[in-house]
């Protein structure tokens, strides 16, 4: 089978460089309003066709991450940014951002995450990253705990909607296609690291609540907690079949976050946040736990 052939509607390789190049700009890695390599760069370095990177760039342009002009290239316009009252003594890069932040959290031996967001995205992107670290020797955790709480797949979110028709279920279908994609990578990536004895206690839960996100939430090894709303914009939305509509959607990997710290003051302002965020997610976790037992 051709690598078009592979590819199409959204591949394995597709999605590789897709995922990467978010996770590069939401790191830095590509800073804002840097420019992307060529096309032709790209394609080289991924080991894909032009035809799979001009898909990606179509993809990334309508979700908002760059703007492309003719002759000039594509250009980085949203970053995640994260801003933070913490020390930086452990911090390798400025200004902060959210892998070095998880990175560091996998470097201990017991890595807990609980996570309520509109989408698995940007969770999915990093926990890949960090497995290929694991992979390589670098890290050696001896426990993963994810617990993650996403919207009910029956509620009516009031975004993504077409301007045009706030009826059209096409925006909601691509969100729930998206989640659902980067859920199953997650399944799939921490349960390889289990069922290859790299990781000997591996335990991934998800939950649905009935609620519309209006902050996405990390809580990171019980001990640091990043918060951020999530903003509405109007903005292009490419559907499937590469058709392009006008659209009201959020930003939640582009929006700004929070860094709060536990500290060994329990009355610092962190440590009252992280203690609040910790206490609302888990009386959350337990209500749908009850409302669903086992699942």
């Amino acid at each position: 089978m051709t690598e078009r052939g592979k590819d199409e509607g959204g591949g394995s390789e597709f999605r590789r460089v897709s995922e990467e190049l978010r996770v590069r700009m939401a790191d830095g890695g590509y800073p804002l309003r840097s420019f992307l390599p060529s096309q032709n760069a790209l394609a080289e370095e991924f080991g894909v066709s032009r035809d799979t990177v001009q898909r990606v760039l179509r993809e990334l342009r309508s979700e908002g991450w760059i703007e492309s002009r003719q002759g000039q290239g594509s250009r980085v316009v949203r970053s995640q940014r994260i801003q933070s009252s913490a020390p930086r003594a452990t911090r390798s890069r400025h200004p902060m951002t959210l892998g070095p932040l998880i990175g560091e959290a996998f470097e201990q031996p017991e890595v807990t995450l609980d996570i309520y967001t509109l989408t698995s995205e940007s969770l999915d992107a990093h926990i890949r990253v960090q497995a290929e670290r694991i992979r390589a020797g670098a890290i050696s955790p001896d426990r993963i705990a994810l617990r993650m709480v996403l919207p009910s797949e029956r509620l009516e979110l009031p975004y993504p909607r077409s301007k045009g028709d706030g009826a059209d279920p096409r925006p909601r279908a691509r969100l729930r296609a998206i989640t659902e994609r980067h859920t199953e990578s997650l399944y799939e990536v921490l349960g390889q690291l289990s069922t290859e004895g790299l990781v000997p206690n591996v335990e991934l839960q998800v939950r649905h609540a009935p609620l519309t996100p209006t902050f996405k939430l990390y809580v990171i090894n019980a001990a640091e907690v990043l918060h951020g709303p999530y903003i509405p914009i109007e903005r292009r939305l490419m559907l499937d079949g590469g058709e392009e509509i006008e659209a009201v959607d959020v930003l939640g990997l582009g929006a700004t976050l929070t860094h709060h710290v536990r500290d060994n003051h329990p009355d610092s302002p962190g440590s009252v946040f992280v203690d609040s965020m910790t206490t609302w997610f888990e009386a959350v976790w337990n209500r749908l736990t009850e409302e669903s037992p086992g699942v």
